[in-house]
């Protein structure tokens, strides 16, 4: 329920932020140069991966899993295997500098970027920086690696798809799909129009059968069934398959070119934490720990401030830094200083009952010279129970001890530069 909110408020925002930002035709696919290096594989019968870089839709058990098994039923004698590098909640912002650790690592042959509804209340030019950079990270990594942008929706972007509009988002995606000619599957286009056509519930209770018809596709506005919106999903990539094969020419290397933004993200990556850049009462979590068997797959480190004075303290030269932490019921307040400049930033807010990965923004913007970063976890005692949304409130009554905590919990760094 939190992200549906967040979603539609998000959704919302950007329409009155950036109305003025021109549409795209609502096109199901666009081929553009195709995927001519993966289909060259797996015509061939070679071993090939296909990474899935994305949010919770890309995460739970649908598309994903069921495009991966209708590739390998259209190439038998293929080996298609699958890269999981999908997080709920997050957009392109992050994904750009988790891009290595989460999915170049492991060298994949095509790459999926699902953003679209996790970035729909981003400013268009931060939409370009963020995918521009995913794009030359990739290529510089591997230019064999095939990429394609796919596009999701939730309710409230069905109103320009009824139009015949791609929503903003994706729009802004759809610049970098065409000056790099990365081919994009716009799984919407379809449910609009069968929701226009009165053969699909966009949100509605999930009924006893779901082969009923008119199909529900979601519950909440925002994810799809499994058995009906993602399968849908899964089809469109199907039906575009064809046209995509058709584009794909000889295989060759990518050209990274000319960038589209000068200032897009290429240089972002995620950096570990150094036992020397700590002081004070820190813990490596061990890996039976609770929140690291938890995290592990994103996280796959995780430190622990234990008492007000922890500091993490760094370096670095470049233009953006933050932190890729938990926000929990247990969190405190921690005091950024940024070359002299103080804020303080709280690691719980209104919806956490539970914990949640999440970014703690240090500078964005900089200018491009050394920068030196303090982070201190206070000794302020927080008002969880205010902090906390009214519906949430009810849980602090019940489980007062579960917020007795005031920790910080820290996985690696997010740098655009490099540490001095």
């Amino acid at each position: 329920m939190r992200l549906v909110a967040l979603l539609t408020f998000l959704s919302v925002a950007a329409v009155q932020a950036h109305g003025d930002f021109p549409l795209r035709d609502a096109v199901e696919c666009h081929p553009r140069a195709g995927l001519p290096n993966f289909i060259a594989k797996v015509k061939a019968g070679e071993s090939v991966r296909v990474a899935y870089l994305g949010g919770s839709i890309t995460a739970a058990p649908g598309w994903r899993i069921q495009s991966r098994e209708w590739l390998q039923a259209q190439f038998p004698d293929a080996t298609v295997n699958e890269i999981h590098a999908a997080i709920g909640g997050t957009g392109s912002d992050l994904g750009v500098f988790r891009l290595q650790r989460d999915a170049l690592q492991h060298d994949p042959d095509l790459l999926f970027v699902e953003f679209a509804v996790n970035d729909g209340g981003a400013a268009p030019e931060r939409i370009h920086r963020s995918m521009e950079g995913i794009i030359r990270q990739t290529w510089a990594a591997n230019p064999a690696t095939d990429i394609c942008f796919v596009y999701t929706l939730t309710q409230p972007m069905l109103p320009d798809l009824k139009a015949g509009k791609m929503p903003r988002a994706a729009s802004a995606m759809e610049d970098l799909a065409d000056h790099y000619s990365i081919p994009s599957i716009h799984f919407g286009v379809e449910v609009a129009r069968l929701e226009s056509a009165g053969k699909l519930i966009f949100k509605a209770p999930k009924p006893a059968d779901m082969a009923a018809e008119p199909m529900v596709f979601s519950t909440d506005g925002v994810h799809p069934h499994v058995e009906t919106g993602h399968r849908l999903y899964t089809q469109t990539i199907a039906r575009s398959w064809p046209q995509i094969t058709a584009a794909s020419q000889d295989a060759k290397p990518h050209a990274i070119g000319k960038p589209l933004r000068e200032d897009n993200w290429e240089q972002a990556k995620m950096v570990a934490i150094q036992p020397e850049m700590l002081t004070g009462n820190w813990t490596k979590l061990p890996s039976d720990h609770a929140l690291a068997k938890r995290f592990q797959r994103n996280m796959p480190e995780l430190y622990q401030a234990n008492e007000p004075g922890a500091r993490l303290e760094f370096t670095f030269e470049g233009t953006h830094a933050g932190v890729f932490d938990l926000l929990g019921p247990d969190g405190g307040e921690v005091r950024v200083d940024l070359d002299g400049k103080q804020a303080t930033r709280n690691r719980i807010d209104g919806y956490c009952t539970y914990h949640r990965m999440a970014t703690l923004n240090v500078g964005s913007d900089l200018e491009p010279a050394q920068h030196t970063v303090k982070m201190e976890l206070t000794p302020n005692q927080l008002d969880k129970r205010e902090i906390l949304f009214e519906r949430n409130r009810g849980d602090f009554d019940a489980k007062p001890d579960k917020y007795q905590g005031r920790t910080w919990y820290a996985s690696s760094l997010m740098l655009i530069g490099d540490l001095k």
